[in-house]
């Protein structure tokens, strides 16, 4: 579920807690949670409705002016649903993305990590070269850092994905850089 800039900043000062897409399918489940860039999200509720049912506090508290103005804001395609959620705290991964005095056993530990990451991949060894990449190019656009690659834009932002999970990566509103825990550990790994 992507969130603009403006509705995360409202839902870390407390302003939104609901939102409202058409999907197919839903991309997030009660019970749930949803990292975002101010924190993780607890999925409270994911309901089917009918958009008669939206009422003018619901569509403020989704950060709207208005109910038209939500309803104008949604796609015309999907069934539409109601999403309940709340900031429930800090997203781990920044914590660890600041992390950069690494021990040797950390690096050691990254190292075995990325090496099972190229080992499994379909198209040979990757990590490094996307490490590399970002660090050259920060706050580029993924198409433009996958066509460097040679990759394709999907398969790149999922290997991308896999780089934050370690505290490697962090997004940006355009493309990504390498966090401090990404470059203390490229560092380190440039220096054997």
């Amino acid at each position: 579920m992507l969130l603009s800039a403006d509705v995360r900043e409202r839902i870390a000062a407390g302003e939104v807690s609901l939102a409202f897409r058409r999907w197919r399918r839903p991309t997030v489940k009660a019970g749930g949670t949803l990292r975002t860039p101010v924190g993780v999200l607890a999925i409270d509720a994911v309901e089917l409705i009918e958009p008669e049912a939206i009422t003018e506090a619901d569509a403020v508290r989704a950060g709207h002016e208005s109910r038209e103005a939500l309803l104008a804001a949604l796609r015309p395609e999907g069934a539409l649903y109601r999403i309940a959620f709340r900031l429930a705290g800090p997203d781990p991964r920044a914590a660890l993305r600041e992390r950069a005095d690494l021990s040797q056993a950390e690096r050691e530990e990254l190292a075995r990590r990325l090496a099972r990451l190229d080992a499994a991949s379909r198209h040979g060894p990757w990590t490094r070269a996307v490490l590399d990449l970002i660090a050259q190019r920060p706050a580029t656009l993924a198409a433009d850092l996958a066509d460097e690659l040679d990759r394709e834009k999907p398969a790149f932002k999922r290997d991308v994905r896999k780089l934050k999970e370690l505290g490697l990566t962090e997004s940006l509103e355009r493309g990504y850089r390498l966090s401090p825990r990404g470059r203390a550990f490229l560092s380190a790994s440039r220096a054997r």
